[in-house]
């Protein structure tokens, strides 16, 4: 729970938000993230959800955060709760953000899901990557602005990740050459379709019905990149009705091949697993290395 003292200094800075006096006047565990806790603030002003984490690994995590909240937001395609603002409180940083009522899914919500990731998709950027690096979990997440994204993807995803791997002893230096091995396969994979902007952590845990029966998603790891990166994501853990890859296709049609690709998109957040949790992710990540070696 809150300590007092962090809930007077929150009344506080809501009170400065608001320009008027807010009270709290109670607070509830929000259950669902792996690296942040969260809770459910009551006050005068209506409900606000709060996020708060020990910040050992980014002061600046839920600034970020909120910038790819209000990004993805303007888009103006899917529900994105807004952040109001973000701060620290002695070892600890916290987030602000609109609270979103949960509901029971709406009859086409898949549909609806489906169509707006497409409408997502369609924002288009110069340059793969993004003009600030970000978080994806508690690792840092280089998205250095690239012309091409099998360039992109090599450098500052699989190659970048896969030598910290090595460097913790999680994978072996023979892991390295079939990286390599991979990467060079790349620009024969891909096709040369223009930057998406993409949420970049869509997995199941990163939306919801809210009360209206439409989605709300949150979470975000956002950058430029292939489209085919958020649905090997969904694929990834499962939780997507096969409506919502139905509805996305049809409005904006996958590349021929992209079946084919999931395993290569897929590598990124395996490796971003294996270096937050090891375990299983290991052979998860070295079967798709030995595959293209």
């Amino acid at each position: 729970m809150l300590h007092p003292q962090f809930i007077e200094h929150l009344q506080q800075r809501f009170t400065d938000f608001f320009e008027s006096y807010t009270d709290i006047q109670g607070h509830t565990p929000v259950h669902g993230g792996d690296i942040s806790q969260a809770f459910m603030l009551e006050t005068s002003k209506g409900r606000f959800l709060i996020k708060v984490n020990a910040a050992v690994f980014g002061l600046d995590m839920f600034e970020k955060e909120a910038r790819g909240l209000i990004h993805l937001a303007d888009t103006g395609v899917l529900k994105v709760p807004r952040p109001l603002f973000d701060g620290k409180f002695h070892q600890q940083i916290f987030l602000i953000m609109e609270y979103v009522d949960p509901g029971n899914p709406a009859t086409d919500f898949w549909e609806n899901f489906g169509e707006g990731m497409a409408r997502l998709h369609y924002n288009t950027a110069d340059q793969f990557g993004l003009g600030y690096d970000n978080f994806l979990g508690k690792l840092t997440q280089k998205n250095t602005l690239t012309d091409r994204w099998s360039d992109f993807y090599a450098n500052e995803r699989i190659m970048r990740l896969v030598h910290k791997a090595q460097q913790r002893e999680m994978l072996e230096p023979g892991h390295i050459k079939e990286a390599e091995s991979l990467c060079e396969k790349l620009p024969s994979l891909f096709s040369s379709e223009k930057p998406a902007l993409l949420h970049g952590d869509l997995w199941k845990g990163n939306f919801i019905a809210g009360h209206n029966g439409y989605v709300a998603i949150f979470d975000p790891a956002i950058y430029y990149g292939s489209r085919e990166m958020d649905i090997a994501m969904a694929k990834l853990f499962g939780g997507f009705d096969d409506r919502f890859y139905n509805s996305y296709n049809y409005h904006f049609q996958l590349e021929n091949g992209w079946e084919e690709r999931l395993p290569v998109c897929q590598l990124y957040p395996l490796l971003v697993h294996l270096l937050l949790f090891g375990g299983h992710y290991r052979q998860m990540v070295t079967d798709i290395l030995e595959k293209y070696r």
